[in-house]
């Protein structure tokens, strides 16, 4: 496989994860959660990359791409690990404060800027892997996918 075809396949599935994210929201009705949102950007990157990656020479490029998709693959299997309960979410994202303390008013602002969505709950699962999950796998084969590129010589045309 040559470098432009591993960044090529690589830009692919980024693209075909935000995608499916996207299907997901619109089309089946799945609103995202703060870090289901946080997941797409660093795919957005990486298709960017991909671009100058092709389109100028330097061997950053590549490396700039699996930091993007591995930082995907990051957050989203921190996102799953607070959908099983393994470990504890974002205080803002999964709706876990203490609402005890607050004045009523506090509790009234609390409540117009909190998430639609919350974090720690499973909206879809295949296989036992939520789409956090899948995308933590996927970003990851994707983060492999441009290491190889950026461990070889660039293609010449």
């Amino acid at each position: 496989m040559t470098r432009r075809l591993a960044v090529l396949l690589a830009a692919a599935g980024s693209a075909g994860l935000l995608l499916g994210a996207l299907a997901f929201q619109y089309l089946g009705g799945l609103a995202p959660c703060q870090m289901c949102l946080w997941q797409r950007w660093p795919h957005l990157a990486a298709i960017l990359i991909a671009g100058l990656t092709l389109a100028l020479p330097g061997w950053l490029w590549p490396w700039l791409g699996a930091l993007a998709a591995a930082s995907s693959g990051a957050i989203g299997l921190f996102h799953a690990g607070v959908e099983r309960g393994w470990w504890e979410g974002l205080t803002a994202c999964a709706g876990g404060q203490d609402i005890g303390a607050l004045t009523p008013e506090e509790l009234l602002a609390q409540i117009m800027e909190a998430p639609l969505v919350r974090c720690d709950e499973i909206a879809w699962q295949m296989l036992g892997l939520s789409m956090a999950g899948w995308n933590a796998v996927i970003s990851f084969v994707l983060a492999g996918l441009w290491i190889y590129a950026a461990t070889r010589p660039r293609d010449v045309t």
